[in-house]
């Protein structure tokens, strides 16, 4: 999964904006994408009253890889922090909100930042002016409230709170959630509310001048071969012992596909192999094929693919996701249909059946779609078949927002930026021989996704803890967790499966 990085209202940073230091400590997550909600947007297409039937499921190691102790940017072991951020609609106790800060862990959520009066009054009139036409409840230091009524955002440190939107916009917002100086006791409602008016935050007038105070992304954060593997690595080798916490037995960390809706946790593992098998049955995978799979995840899919007699070829960028699916192909007898590549999918060489991809193009940015999709014509043999899932945003968001620099980027997936369908169009049309024949949205299938793993991230907070996760880790990852979510519920934000296969007018042979 790559998160959404759909706006929130908190404004335009007054005067020009300094770069975020690179050496802040950040959790290593995201495409987010960021981390990562659709004026125009496809309608979640219900699931098929018909799957074929899944193949034999291979199960989970009884043991994953255990935590790594420390490493840089990623906060190592700490004291078990007790409790846990919840978006449940009942408060949460006082020790989750307020969590316990390490200035040494967490340099940019002890304190806030310095910022001029003028520019923490610029933002808390903004602030104001947005919440005041939203249809929730802001509360402000226990005492005056804000806005049309409905859930309730308790901003119980104003000062703090509007001052990290002055000095810093989104990434203030989500640290002043981190730092527990605003709370709600249903997150997602609130964050949903914000993302279904996310158009109509900010005034016009200053959207026009979003060069001028929207943060920019890094340069190190540009998804070369080198920045990839380590931005991949910044979220994806966190812990597998943490991802396995949370997801469910099939450890598949995209968006499953539900007969109905709403789901409970015993339908999750059924609803990924059904998301598996429509991929599959897709492309065309079967008895035989020579497979593709860009991003490997933990290597569910690979699995599936080779039980139907398929030949995989697995690409991943993460260390500690290869040490694990090599692990489960070899407990599943499959070491012999399957091969796992620690490589770039820019490094990749053959001719494949297929191609599939389960959002990973969230994590490729811009600058490289063309590679991208460049790299997926020149690996398909003729008659080959290309099955991608991606999240996708609104182009005119994409094209207002592609270059700012936001919470998700700073915390949870460096480098990431979800695509919109048209921009998919641009690219592979101007670029490659593929074109898509057909398109699927599940956008509220992920929504009920991202509330599974956030109930059961909540319910094992303890788990976390022993883990070496302290408080603030706890609170980014339900926030990150609540911020998609609710890009999802509002609309805001869609997942497609879509279907690509190369165009075989004479104009496009002759290329």
């Amino acid at each position: 999964m790559t998160a959404p990085t759909h706006p929130l209202p908190t404004g335009p940073t007054p005067g020009p904006p300094k770069p975020t230091p690179a050496s802040v400590p950040a959790p290593h997550p995201a495409d987010p994408a960021s981390a990562s909600v659709l004026p125009a947007r496809h309608a979640a297409d219900p699931a098929p009253a018909s799957v074929p039937a899944p193949h034999p499921a291979r199960s989970t190691p009884a043991s994953v890889v255990p935590a790594p102790a420390s490493r840089k940017g990623v906060p190592g072991p700490a004291e078990p922090a007790r409790g846990g951020a919840s978006s449940s609609p009942a408060p949460a106790p006082a020790d989750q909100r307020r969590p316990a800060v390490d200035p040494a862990r967490w340099p940019d959520v002890a304190a806030p930042p310095r910022a001029s009066r003028l520019r923490t009054a610029l933002a808390e009139r903004i602030v104001r002016r947005a919440l005041a036409r939203v249809p929730l409840r802001a509360r402000l230091a226990g005492a005056e409230d804000i806005g049309l009524g409905g859930p309730l955002m308790d901003i119980r440190e104003p000062e703090a709170f509007f001052r990290r939107i002055g000095a810093s916009g989104l990434i203030g917002f989500g640290e002043s959630y981190m730092a527990g100086e605003w709370d709600a006791p249903d997150l997602v409602a609130v964050l949903t509310v914000l993302a279904g008016n996310a158009a109509d935050l900010v005034p016009a007038p200053l959207q026009r001048l979003r060069s001028l105070w929207a943060l920019r992304k890094p340069a190190a954060q540009l998804n070369t071969p080198e920045g990839s593997r380590e931005n991949i690595s910044h979220h994806y080798d966190l812990s597998n012992d943490l991802f396995a916490l949370f997801l469910d037995g099939t450890l598949s960390y995209s968006s499953a596909v539900f007969r109905s809706l709403p789901a409970t946790q015993d339908l999750l593992p059924a609803a990924q192999h059904r998301k598996i098998d429509l991929l599959l049955d897709a492309a065309g995978v079967g008895e035989g094929t020579r497979l593709l799979e860009i991003g490997t995840g933990w290597g569910e899919l690979a699995l599936r693919a080779a039980a139907r007699g398929a030949r995989v070829v697995s690409v991943t960028l993460s260390a500690e996701q290869r040490e694990l699916a090599r692990t489960r192909i070899r407990e599943a007898g499959y070491e012999d249909r399957v091969e796992i590549r620690l490589c770039d999918y820019r490094q990749v060489t053959g001719a494949y059946d297929a191609v599939v991809s389960v959002e990973m193009i969230e994590a490729v940015g811009e600058e490289f779609w063309p590679v991208y999709f460049t790299t997926l014509d020149r690996l398909l043999a003729p008659g080959g078949r290309v099955a991608l899932q991606a999240i996708t945003m609104p182009d005119d968001r994409l094209r207002a927002s592609r270059s700012t620099y936001t919470w998700i980027h700073k915390y949870i997936f460096p480098g990431g930026l979800l695509p919109s369908t048209e921009a998919i169009e641009r690219v592979t049309t101007g670029h490659t021989r593929l074109r898509t024949v057909r398109r699927s949205g599940y956008g509220a299938h992920y929504a009920e996704t991202l509330r599974l793993w956030r109930e059961r991230f909540t319910e094992r907070s303890a788990e976390v803890d022993a883990l070496g996760f302290d408080a603030v880790f706890r609170r980014m990852w339900t926030f990150y967790l609540a911020y998609s979510e609710a890009g999802f519920r509002s609309g805001y934000l869609d997942v497609q499966q879509l279907l690509l296969t190369r165009d075989q007018s004479p104009a496009q042979e002759a290329l």
